[in-house]
């Protein structure tokens, strides 16, 4: 079997893997890239349309960012949408929208204006909006099914127009690939069909294991497979101090269209998942999709039986630590409470019943007889444990070991942020294998500096 070799071999054909690929073809002098994809299609898995809430995650509604944290993905954010421009895409898969961020009673409400106060000065189209002039931009979250006001006091940041709000992130990651394809003098070959089982590191190359035998080596490997990175980093004797809990997340859709833009809810800073919101899915002709949700779940993809589950428990890791984990999590009643529910909201027969009555904070009209559980929607996030400090870790996790391979596991705002993760780990393969960065070039057509 002939062996192919490339500079860099980058496992994952999600969005992250797709915008390391773009990047090395476009920004640098690396001429023979691999990508390697385990299924028949770029983006079948947590990058898909029905698995995310296509949302550019600008840092400007999401209450659980902080300042610093904003400050940090916004320019991320604005990589999306410059690439998009810069090729088109406006109005095919990277859309405009209104949005915002919205408070439910007297504590609530107050947080949202001292939010919008500190926030303004980095998103300077954000507006503050009161529950007279939501009755006009977004009218369903005010009045209830009798067609009078809700009660509670109502407050939202946001804009109206003019900013970039959704995408279709799958169809991104197909224009990443074949735009990285279409660079001149570059082999940008994509493996479709290829699992890696493993990796191994013979001298300085780096072989992968392939379930087809396909024999690829590489000088850099870059892994973005989800959870699936730290399954092969443990493989390789890395990532050890970390597991991994892998939460499923479900959506659930209107029968029609009921809100006019996004709309978010303030997070409870205790639990470390999302807070349910409202967006118009461009997957479903603009009906509402509600979600997600937080379901624990023992396998590493959400749509393809048990295959995963023995990934999983190594991946998890488990040991004392673990354990510990857990305990912190679960030893809390409000956490508690929140996962027991969320498991409700998969049960048949109960599920929409008892969903609707969180929806309706949104939405107090809300029917039961309005949405339907998204049967397929959803997928799963890795949510790292870190077993040194004994806690969840929140966000992103890279292992770099230094040895020339690189571990990524990118649960939201993963998304958002691949230009700018794949920048960091292009910087790191160029240093390595001694190639150049275009950083002018990088900085006028992606950051517009």
């Amino acid at each position: 079997m002939q062996e192919k070799h490339y500079e860099v071999a980058v496992i994952g054909g999600g969005i992250s893997g797709t915008a390391l690929m773009y990047e090395l073809a476009r920004y640098t002098d690396i001429t023979k890239i691999a990508l390697v994809e385990k299924y028949e299609g770029l983006a079948t898995l947590n990058t898909k349309a029905t698995a995310n809430s296509q949302t550019i995650h600008s840092g400007d509604i999401e209450t659980n960012y902080t300042y610093e944290k904003a400050k940090k993905v916004k320019p991320t954010a604005d990589m999306i949408v410059n690439y998009g421009l810069m090729h088109g895409y406006e109005n095919k898969f990277l859309f405009q929208g209104q949005k915002m961020a919205m408070g439910v009673g007297d504590k609530e409400v107050e947080f949202i204006k001292q939010r919008y106060e500190e926030f303004k000065t980095l998103y300077p189209y954000l507006e503050l909006f009161d529950k007279e002039k939501l009755k006009e931009i977004e009218p369903r979250i005010i009045f209830k099914e009798d067609g009078t006001p809700r009660e509670e006091d109502i407050v939202a940041m946001g804009c109206r127009s003019g900013v970039y709000t959704t995408i279709d992130f799958g169809a991104m990651a197909v224009s990443l690939a074949q735009n990285a394809q279409n660079e001149p003098n570059k082999t940008c070959d994509v493996f479709f069909n290829t699992e890696v089982l493993g990796i191994e590191k013979v001298g300085e190359k780096f072989y992968l294991k392939t379930e087809n035998k396909v024999a690829i080596s590489a000088d850099f490997v870059v892994v973005n497979a989800g959870a699936h990175s730290l399954w092969l980093a443990h493989r390789m004797g890395y990532g050890k101090d970390m597991g991994c809990l892998s939460m499923a997340g479900s959506f659930y859709l209107t029968k029609q269209k009921l809100l006019n833009g996004k709309v978010y809810m303030v997070q409870n800073p205790k639990l470390p998942f999302a807070a349910l919101h409202g967006d118009p899915d461009i997957m479903a002709d603009g009906c509402t999709r509600f979600g997600p949700t937080a379901l624990p779940l023992p396998k590493l993809e959400r749509y393809h039986g048990l295959k995963s589950f023995p990934e999983y428990l190594k991946t998890l890791n488990f040991s004392g630590e673990i354990v510990g984990i857990f305990w912190d999590l679960l030893k809390d009643s409000e956490i508690r409470n929140y996962l027991f529910r969320n498991i409700l909201f998969e049960i048949p027969g109960i599920n929409v019943d008892l969903f609707v009555k969180d929806a309706r904070k949104i939405i107090p009209s809300l029917k039961s007889e309005d949405i339907y559980f998204a049967k397929g929607f959803g997928g799963v996030r890795p949510q790292v444990l870190d077993k040194t400090n004994k806690k969840l870790m929140l966000g992103e996790a890279s292992i770099n070991p230094g040895t020339g391979i690189i571990f990524n596991m990118t649960p939201s705002p993963g998304a958002t942020s691949c230009f700018g993760n794949a920048l960091r780990d292009v910087k790191t393969v160029c240093e390595y294998i001694g190639k150049t960065f275009d950083e002018t070039k990088f900085n006028a057509e992606l950051l517009k500096i």
